[in-house]
């Protein structure tokens, strides 16, 4: 909602017959919040039968758009942005999502704010529709003064405070935690699997290679030696994949380049050109690093699978606190991140870390992947600046 301006008569009624709609609107969404807090009172005695665990949970779920749109009204009139203050939806069954709804302090004071709209809002922005009408047969009157003390109010009960930005903060780490576990995990599974199927198999078949070509050795030496060549090429062939299974968890490249040269050599293997840019003025703590990595590596993987993309940039960058990675494509777009189990993995490898993963794919491109990682430079050890793939 925007308010009165400075300029001509014209534009001065026009801004006065927005308050009076908005005063209108207001006033509709006060009543039907007021029938909500009815209904959600009645569902609370209710819950000891079952009958009101669906209808508590329903008008839950239903104040939660009204009060966004309380939040957006309330911020236009204050010329502000007012952050929504809920924890992150859980998944399962009806129980287990009203209990996370019942937790987040957010919700609680959405029923707060029902009582106090649904009762004295009410009467407010009565009054405001009055004053609105009034603001438009007295000019000299100031316009819009108790549609602004609505939004103050609105304000005051809607908008983030430090306990529900605790619960937030609590959650997303607790979340994090989980997500962490779960993907230690599977890839302890994984390295468990690779094991067993590769080098441990290559090994068996090696020392019975080496058993037989012992009892061949005098009768037949000939057959003693192609089991022992046999012994030499599996002994390679496991050296390979002990090779291989050891990159995958920390990649010999990071600890020999560091970031920027690992990420270059990523760019290097890419089958699309890959343009680089890097400043890092120094080494990322190891973790870090090789979460950055296996981040890129993947956000390069969707681009060359996925995207249609001839191009591609990417560009590290290092500021008081954080590292921000972009990687930028001319791919066709509609990357989701609720969809894509790749993009899924990154968010997930980076939450590990308090990071982010901002995805903007609108349809025709371009797809701009923007990951946040909050870390201080542990090493006065010097990184490449820049390098172009």
């Amino acid at each position: 909602m925007v308010g009165v301006s400075e300029g001509g008569a014209g534009s001065q009624f026009v801004n006065r017959i927005r308050l009076l709609l908005g005063a209108g609107a207001a006033l509709g969404l006060a009543v039907t919040c007021s029938v909500i807090f009815s209904l959600t009172l009645a569902a609370f005695p209710l819950v000891v039968v079952w009958i009101g665990i669906p209808l508590l949970f329903a008008m839950i779920v239903t104040v939660r758009p009204i009060a966004d749109v309380h939040r957006r009204y309330a911020g236009g009139l204050l010329d502000r942005k007012i952050a929504s203050p809920y924890l992150p939806s859980a998944t399962g069954n009806v129980m287990k999502r009203l209990r996370r709804q019942l937790k987040d302090p957010a919700v609680w004071r959405d029923l707060v704010w029902l009582t106090v709209n649904g009762t004295a809002g009410v009467v407010l922005c009565t009054f405001a529709i009055v004053e609105g009408i009034l603001d438009l047969l007295f000019w000299w009157l100031p316009p819009g003064v108790l549609v602004r003390v609505y939004a103050q109010i609105a304000c005051a009960l809607l908008a983030p405070n430090d306990r529900t930005a605790l619960a937030q903060r609590v959650q997303q780490l607790t979340d994090s935690r989980a997500q962490t576990v779960d993907t230690s995990a599977a890839e302890l599974r994984r390295i468990e699997r690779d094991l067993h199927d590769g080098a441990q198999a290559r090994l068996v078949a090696l020392g019975m290679s080496i058993s037989l070509a012992e009892e061949q050795l005098d009768d037949s030496p000939d057959r003693a030696r192609a089991l022992l060549a046999e012994a030499r090429e599996s002994s390679s062939l496991a050296l390979a994949e002990l090779r291989d299974l050891v990159r995958g968890i920390h990649p010999p490249i990071l600890a020999d380049r560091g970031l920027v040269g690992a990420v270059q050599a990523l760019a290097l293997a890419a089958p699309i050109p890959v343009e680089v840019h890097a400043a890092l003025p120094s080494r990322l703590p190891a973790p870090v690093e090789s979460a950055v990595y296996f981040a890129v590596a993947e956000a390069l993987t969707n681009v060359v699978k996925h995207s249609q993309a001839t191009r591609a940039d990417l560009q590290l960058t290092h500021h008081d606190g954080g590292l921000d990675i972009t990687v930028r494509d001319d791919g066709s777009g509609g990357a989701n991140a609720a969809n894509g189990t790749g993009l899924r993995g990154i968010a997930r490898r980076l939450s590990a870390f308090d990071g982010t993963l901002d995805v903007s794919s609108p349809p025709g491109g371009p797809t701009v992947l923007v990951m946040v990682l909050p870390c201080v430079l542990s090493s006065p050890k010097t990184s490449p600046s820049s390098g172009t793939a």
